[in-house]
């Protein structure tokens, strides 16, 4: 257990860096009086919303662990609790930290540049940090207490189910606090910017807007909670599925079983340890470039993983040259080895025999996937290249041009991606099966730490812009938190394609993880998964049809609440003229209540439909046709979500951040500026492209992994499920 006492110092250690790095911040300057005003109303209406989107969720959440204990066992329902609170507790810290550091960096960039950066990166390396301390800890001390405390054996019945209700409470929370932080925000954002940019014509964060402070409250509810609560859900799903697929397909020793599990552990923990070492290294260089400085801090994570990496294997598993077993996916045809499994039945699989360095080599595929995701998103999303100039260039020929080019790089984004993920399925699966392609993700998901904290710095940036619009703080200021937020919009891009690019990966483990699961509860049970079978091609096009559904139902929360804010703000306008004058203090606190109420009203149903859908799928099917043809439809779903889920959430990311960015080309004086047709034509788009980037698509990731997990739990129900 020493290697799994290491992962767990290690997930300390993180949570220790994220309560000393907030004293710091905490103690820094927050500006004056009027700028103190601001700040403590974003943090009033943020407070105020994830207040009541909490209480909802735990509705919900206490529902499902009722459900849980009778059918699973005190130990699943305990799992699901940890990783519900635990998920909801990353996300609500990480509001917590950013409404707080937002004023600051305000205050900060009075004196400079650097002083900015360096507040905003600082409170968002503590969600960061947090995120994956936390996460890291959930997942190491449930294996621990099962195996050291409880007695279990690593590969047991008792600690697969429990890994795996972890991941299911991480994934419930997440989803709701994606989609409602989601539609918060663009329904804030949109509505403002409607009434303000287009129909009033005035700046994005003037005063005299009643939706400003919804916005910025948005901007902490939705892309720092939301994004908080998401990649803790990531994070937990990919490293417990990975231990959950070691168990479930590796023949070896209870002894060698338990190193193998606990590698996925370490290799985050050393990547925690380095990522807080990269966080020490972003600073401005000669040319002040800010993205500069941000990539000097991944870049010094990414390579110090490397050797991080390799030791923890080493460590680990001692000769990296042994063979380790037989792993891969579910083969009913072709040569397979018969496997007498820890968990005690036995099941079929490819026989794929791999090393410790197979699995290394894993690795350094799953980092080498994390730096082309990283590079690819900033090239459709950044100002200096094609695709965002193109949908700018299309803006000086009207509205619709602009819609146009900016569906067709949405579309075209989704190539590179596609590509990158395929090679390294390939690769990591021909190096050690199934297991190979779980420790690629494992890897991937390791650099989460720095990942979060590039992303949280973003709506820190963005507020901090707000505040300084709102307080009329002098030019040189509002200069310099413009040219963070700018960058700000593009690391927040690049997380949101790292996580789904992550969530791909992670839902074919899942996947792997139910076939899997189905020949070893069921091993009686013949079940067809060829495409001659009617109903798995009714699977896969139910499957298919769930992010679009899902999406549509998110896009069309985004419209309705922001059809609210747009009418709440023209009331404003009209029946107080002095508002306009400056003479009048809008309404602020109606409109933070008008979307808070909106977004909690429509994330109810949609957050639903991956949690029930794969239920409703396998039981119609059985009914109809038996529960092999079933558990076939159930299967070909789950295949159906992740292929159909992971365009739809790179195409809305992507697209949804090249409008944005093609606003702010515009606006940074090209193609006529500010107030140019050219812009007006954008800001169409960027409204088009908000929901995309921001509600519907980011909520994908989750909703991908959150029906494969359902997928799990129902199989163990169904096969007797309860362990105490």
């Amino acid at each position: 257990m020493t290697i799994v006492y290491l992962a767990m110092a290690c997930a300390a250690l993180a949570v220790l860096y994220g309560i000393f790095t907030s004293m710091q911040v905490l103690r820094a300057p927050a500006g004056d009086t009027r700028m103190q005003d601001i700040a403590a109303a974003i943090q009033e209406g943020a407070k105020a919303y994830l207040g009541r989107q909490y209480r909802t969720i735990a509705i919900v959440g206490v529902i499902v662990a009722i459900i849980l204990f009778p059918t699973l066992g005190a130990l699943s329902t305990v799992g699901f609790v940890i990783g519900a609170v635990l998920s909801g507790v990353a996300g609500y810290v990480g509001m917590e930290i950013s409404v707080r550091a937002n004023v600051r960096t305000a205050e900060a960039a009075r004196g400079s540049l650097q002083g900015g950066l360096t507040m905003a990166f600082r409170s968002g390396a503590i969600t960061g940090m947090l995120v994956a301390g936390l996460g890291l800890f959930a997942i190491a001390g449930i294996f621990w207490y099962l195996v050291a405390i409880a007695g279990h054996g690593p590969g047991d019945r008792e600690v697969v189910e429990a890994l795996t209700a972890l991941a299911f409470g991480a994934s419930l929370i997440s989803i709701f606090a994606r989609l409602g932080g989601g539609i918060f925000t663009k329904a804030a954002d949109v509505g403002a910017d409607l009434v303000g940019k287009v129909e009033a014509g005035i700046p994005e964060d003037d005063p005299r807007n009643p939706a400003v402070i919804a916005d910025n409250v948005g901007d902490n509810v939705g892309d720092c909670a939301g994004m908080a609560a998401d990649l803790f859900e990531t994070y937990v799903v990919t490293i417990g599925l990975t231990m959950v697929s070691i168990a479930l397909l590796v023949q070896a020793p209870p002894a060698e079983l338990l190193r193998l599990m606990a590698l996925p552990l370490v290799v985050g923990g050393v990547c925690i340890i380095t990522s807080i070492l990269g966080t020490y290294m972003v600073r401005l260089g000669k040319g002040q470039s800010i993205m500069g400085a941000l990539y000097k801090g991944f870049w010094t994570t990414a390579l110090l993983a490397v050797p991080a990496i390799y030791f923890a294997a080493s460590w680990a598993l001692g000769d990296l040259n042994a063979v380790i077993g037989g792993a891969g996916f579910l083969d009913p045809g072709g040569d397979t080895l018969t496997v007498e499994g820890a968990m005690g039945a036995q099941a079929p699989v490819a026989g794929t025999a791999f090393t410790g360095m197979d699995l290394f080599w894993c690795m350094m595929i799953g980092l080498g996937v994390t730096a082309a995701l990283v590079w690819i998103t900033e090239y459709y999303t950044g100002t200096a290249y094609r695709p965002v100039k193109s949908i700018a260039r299309a803006s000086v020929t009207g509205h619709g041009t602009n819609v146009i080019q900016g569906l067709a790089i949405s579309l075209e984004s989704t190539a590179l991606p596609t590509l990158v993920i395929v090679v390294a399925v390939v690769a990591s699966y021909q190096l050690a099966g199934i297991i190979g392609v779980a420790f690629a993700a494992t890897a991937l998901l390791a650099l989460a730490g720095m990942v979060v904290a590039l992303d949280a710095y973003g709506p820190v940036t963005d507020n901090a812009g707000g505040i300084a619009e709102m307080a009329q703080l002098p030019d040189e200021v509002r200069h310099r938190t413009d040219a963070l937020d700018a960058v700000g919009n593009t690391t927040k891009a690049v997380t949101k394609g790292y996580a789904i690019g992550s969530a791909a990966l992670a839902a074919l483990v899942l996947f792997g993880a139910y076939t899997t699961d189905l020949r070893l509860f069921f091993p009686d049970l013949t079940v067809d998964f060829s495409l001659s079978n009617p109903y798995v091609i009714v699977g896969l096009l139910l499957g298919a049809l769930l992010p679009y559904l899902f999406g549509a139902f998110g896009m069309t929360a985004v419209g309705r609440a922001a059809g609210s804010v747009v009418e709440d703000v023209r009331a404003q306008f009209a029946a107080d003229p002095g508002i306009m004058a400056g003479t009048s203090r809008p309404q602020y606190g109606r409109t933070v209540d008008i979307v808070t109420r909106a977004a909690i009203r429509e994330m109810i149903i949609p957050s639903l439909l991956p949690v029930l859908s794969p239920v409703a799928v396998y039981y119609i099917v059985m009914w109809v046709a038996g529960q092999a043809q079933g558990f076939a439809a159930l299967g070909a779903m789950l295949l159906g979500v992740i292929v159909s889920g992971l365009f739809v959430a790179i195409s809305m990311t992507s697209g949804g951040g090249a409008w944005d960015n093609a606003k702010k080309y515009i606006e940074d004086g090209n193609h006529g500026g500010k107030g140019s047709e050219a812009h007006k034509a954008a800001v169409t788009g960027d409204t088009v492209g908000d929901p995309y980037k921001d509600t519907a698509g980011p909520a994908v990731n989750p909703m991908i992994k959150i029906t494969n997990i359902v997928a799990l739990l129902l199989l163990a129900a169904l096969a007797g499920g309860g362990a105490a």
